[in-house]
C-alpha cells in the first residue's frame, strides 16, 4: 500500500501540516515545527510553504 501525506488529527497546532509532514518523513513533529519557523522568519518562505500545505493536503481519515 502506498504510504500518502495527509494533515494530522492527532498531532496539532494550528492546522496539523506539522505533524502529518512529521508522520510523512518518520521525523519527530517538533523538529518540522522548528524547520517551519526558522523558514517563515527567514524571507516568509515557511509561512507560505504552510498556508499552501493547509489548503492542498487533505486532513487525515478518521479511524
Amino acid at each position: 500500500m502506498a504510504k500518502k501525506l495527509y494533515r494530522s488529527r492527532k498531532d496539532r497546532i494550528v492546522a496539523g501540516v506539522c505533524g502529518g509532514l512529521a508522520e510523512y518523513f518518520g521525523l519527530d513533529p517538533t523538529l518540522v515545527r522548528i524547520i517551519m519557523a526558522a523558514l517563515s522568519l527567514g524571507g516568509g518562505f515557511g509561512l507560505v510553504f504552510y498556508i499552501l500545505a493547509w489548503l492542498f493536503i487533505p486532513e487525515a481519515p478518521e479511524g
